[in-house]
């Protein structure tokens, strides 16, 4: 069993708002698991307008099918023109 861990901190330069932040947030999140069959969730920076940290976990027979899904994910939250993305950084769990 595989386990691969993708942390992702976002800046959203044109939220003045929680609400607008979240507005941003979600369909990352929510399109993530439904598209790729990920975990996923904000797991920090609840609390702050323009700062959210992703994570995202995926769990596979192979460490290539776990990569190959993790760098899909990295890529879908990379495409979305309105987040800056601050830092990426995959963990392998044991």
């Amino acid at each position: 069993m595989y386990v691969c861990a993708l942390a992702v901190e976002l800046h959203i330069p044109e939220a003045r708002s929680l609400k607008a932040k979240r507005a941003v947030v979600k369909p990352i999140v929510e399109g993530a698991r439904h598209r790729f069959g990920v975990a996923a969730a904000e797991v920090d920076h609840q609390d702050l307008w323009q700062r959210a940290s992703l994570g995202f976990a995926v769990v596979s027979s192979s460490a290539a099918h776990a990569t190959a899904i993790v760098d899909q994910v990295d890529r879908f939250v990379w495409s979305h023109p309105e987040v800056d993305v601050v830092s990426s950084e995959r963990r392998w769990l044991e």
